[in-house]
């Protein structure tokens, strides 16, 4: 039985995950500002959380911040009302693994922490290698056989999405809704065009990303 930690200030939505996760199995714990979820992650072993970033005394991005500072790897989903790009990339780039925009449906929630639990420990790191390719999550930075690439920022933002998954197929609404906001009009090949951007950068000794058709894109580990 996995354990997870929910920080969410709202009783009410607070109350109805716990119950829907409790039946699907999960222990959940819940707690209701940044500063309570801290000293429980302090004491208790958490398998992962599920973190919303408008808390009453700090955001949610204060916790996960504190969190990777002390070297905590426990995956973590941002849960958010704000439909802002930067906000996603913000999370991102301090460490969270995923993002669900409210309001979602319960069941997206807990296909992501099946597919979150389901990843080897070693993705919430901030320092991920995958043959040659050497990527800092936390400085937004990538390097093939030690030369950095230069990445736009919605090029890093494919390529850290695709190394979170790796050897998993990513649907390319998956994508589109990571690289853009709600509210943008977006080509219907955008993704394509930085899926060719990002094959070229990575350059023939790079890892392979694969075109599955309907599907979406893997980055293959091998």
């Amino acid at each position: 039985m996995a354990r997870v930690l929910l920080v969410e200030d709202d009783e009410a939505l607070s109350r109805g995950l716990t119950a829907t996760l409790c039946a699907e199995g999960y222990s959940v714990d819940p707690a209701l500002n940044g500063e309570d979820a801290l000293m429980m992650i302090a004491d208790e072993p958490f398998a992962i959380v599920i973190l919303d970033v408008g808390l009453p005394d700090i955001s949610g991005f204060e916790v996960l911040k504190k969190l990777r500072k002390k070297d905590h790897t426990v995956p973590v989903i941002m849960l958010t009302a704000r439909d802002a790009l930067e906000d996603r990339i913000h999370g991102l780039d301090l460490g969270a693994d995923d993002y669900l925009l409210k309001p979602f449906e319960a069941e997206e929630l807990s296909a992501r922490l099946r597919a979150l639990l389901r990843r080897p420990l070693v993705d919430s790191s901030p320092t991920v290698s995958i043959g040659n390719l050497e990527v800092d999550r936390a400085r937004c930075e990538a390097r093939i056989n030690g030369i950095d690439l230069e990445l736009r920022r919605r090029e890093w933002v494919v390529l850290e999405r695709l190394i979170v998954h790796a050897g998993k197929v990513v649907s390319k609404e998956r994508l589109v809704s990571e690289v853009f906001g709600y509210d943008e009009a977006v080509a219907p090949n955008v993704i394509e065009v930085y899926i060719a951007r990002l094959r070229r950068k990575l350059g023939p000794t790079g890892p392979n990303i694969r075109t599955m058709r309907g599907l979406g894109y893997v980055m293959d580990i091998e």
